[in-house]
Protein backbone atom coordinates (compact mmCIF):
# COMPACT_ATOMS: atom_id res chain seq x y z
CA UNK A 1 0.00 0.00 0.00
CA UNK A 2 1.03 3.29 -0.82
CA UNK A 3 0.16 6.66 0.65
CA UNK A 4 -2.03 7.39 -1.54
CA UNK A 5 -3.62 4.31 -1.26
CA UNK A 6 -5.59 2.73 -3.81
CA UNK A 7 -9.22 3.36 -6.38
CA UNK A 8 -11.93 1.81 -7.08
CA UNK A 9 -13.37 3.04 -10.30
CA UNK A 10 -16.97 1.28 -11.68
CA UNK A 11 -18.35 2.45 -14.47
CA UNK A 12 -22.25 1.47 -14.86
CA UNK A 13 -24.14 1.07 -17.92
CA UNK A 14 -27.73 1.66 -17.05
CA UNK A 15 -31.05 3.11 -18.46
CA UNK A 16 -31.53 6.41 -18.45
CA UNK A 17 -34.34 6.75 -16.24
CA UNK A 18 -32.94 4.10 -13.72
CA UNK A 19 -30.13 6.64 -13.22
CA UNK A 20 -32.32 8.87 -10.44
CA UNK A 21 -33.21 5.60 -8.45
CA UNK A 22 -29.39 4.07 -8.68
CA UNK A 23 -27.71 8.01 -6.94
CA UNK A 24 -30.04 7.59 -4.18
CA UNK A 25 -29.37 4.11 -3.84
CA UNK A 26 -25.74 4.87 -3.82
CA UNK A 27 -25.81 7.62 -1.77
CA UNK A 28 -27.54 4.67 1.04
CA UNK A 29 -24.75 2.54 0.17
CA UNK A 30 -22.06 4.72 0.97
CA UNK A 31 -23.91 5.92 3.98
CA UNK A 32 -23.77 2.63 5.17
CA UNK A 33 -19.69 2.37 4.62
CA UNK A 34 -18.12 5.31 5.06
CA UNK A 35 -17.32 5.39 8.32
CA UNK A 36 -15.55 1.53 8.07
CA UNK A 37 -11.35 1.76 8.55
CA UNK A 38 -9.45 2.30 5.22
CA UNK A 39 -12.19 4.31 3.58
CA UNK A 40 -11.07 7.68 2.50
CA UNK A 41 -14.09 8.84 0.10
CA UNK A 42 -15.99 8.96 -2.78
CA UNK A 43 -17.73 10.53 -5.82
CA UNK A 44 -20.00 9.48 -8.22
CA UNK A 45 -20.51 10.89 -11.65
CA UNK A 46 -22.96 11.32 -13.65
CA UNK A 47 -22.64 11.46 -18.04
CA UNK A 48 -23.80 15.02 -19.67
CA UNK A 49 -24.68 13.34 -22.58
CA UNK A 50 -27.35 10.60 -23.03
CA UNK A 51 -24.87 9.35 -25.84
CA UNK A 52 -22.26 8.55 -23.50
CA UNK A 53 -21.78 4.84 -22.78
CA UNK A 54 -21.78 4.83 -18.94
CA UNK A 55 -24.42 6.89 -17.29
CA UNK A 56 -22.68 6.85 -13.93
CA UNK A 57 -19.12 6.29 -12.85
CA UNK A 58 -17.84 5.61 -9.32
CA UNK A 59 -14.49 6.93 -7.73
CA UNK A 60 -13.58 5.64 -4.40
CA UNK A 61 -10.43 5.70 -2.65
CA UNK A 62 -9.13 3.32 0.00
CA UNK A 63 -6.68 2.44 2.11
CA UNK A 64 -6.20 -1.09 0.47
CA UNK A 65 -8.64 -3.83 -1.43
CA UNK A 66 -9.15 -5.63 2.25
CA UNK A 67 -10.49 -2.52 3.93
CA UNK A 68 -13.07 -2.25 1.20
CA UNK A 69 -13.60 -5.79 1.24
CA UNK A 70 -14.42 -6.16 4.91
CA UNK A 71 -16.90 -3.04 4.58
CA UNK A 72 -19.07 -4.03 1.96
CA UNK A 73 -19.49 -7.82 3.91
CA UNK A 74 -22.12 -5.51 5.51
CA UNK A 75 -25.12 -7.32 4.83
CA UNK A 76 -27.37 -3.85 4.31
CA UNK A 77 -24.82 -2.95 1.78
CA UNK A 78 -25.02 -6.50 -0.22
CA UNK A 79 -28.85 -6.48 -0.13
CA UNK A 80 -28.61 -2.86 -1.76
CA UNK A 81 -26.09 -3.56 -4.56
CA UNK A 82 -27.53 -6.49 -5.65
CA UNK A 83 -30.90 -4.58 -7.30
CA UNK A 84 -28.44 -2.67 -9.20
CA UNK A 85 -27.53 -5.47 -11.16
CA UNK A 86 -31.19 -6.28 -12.53
CA UNK A 87 -30.74 -3.63 -14.55
CA UNK A 88 -26.93 -2.17 -14.65
CA UNK A 89 -24.13 -3.55 -15.89
CA UNK A 90 -20.90 -2.63 -13.75
CA UNK A 91 -17.43 -2.37 -15.38
CA UNK A 92 -14.62 -1.96 -12.60
CA UNK A 93 -11.65 -2.22 -11.11
CA UNK A 94 -8.74 -1.16 -8.94
CA UNK A 95 -6.23 1.31 -9.67
CA UNK A 96 -3.06 3.13 -8.14
CA UNK A 97 -1.75 6.26 -9.12
CA UNK A 98 0.71 6.27 -12.00
CA UNK A 99 1.33 9.79 -12.49
CA UNK A 100 0.26 12.92 -11.16
CA UNK A 101 -0.69 16.74 -11.96
CA UNK A 102 -2.07 18.99 -9.13
CA UNK A 103 -2.07 22.48 -9.73
CA UNK A 104 -0.63 24.27 -6.79
CA UNK A 105 -3.05 27.12 -6.88
CA UNK A 106 -6.19 24.86 -6.16
CA UNK A 107 -4.82 23.13 -2.60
Amino acid sequence: MTDNGITLIDAWELPEDRIEESIARWRERVGLIHAAPGFRDARLHRRLFPESRFGLVNVAHWDSIEARDEALANPSFTASAATATSYATVHGGWYEVAAEFLDAGTR
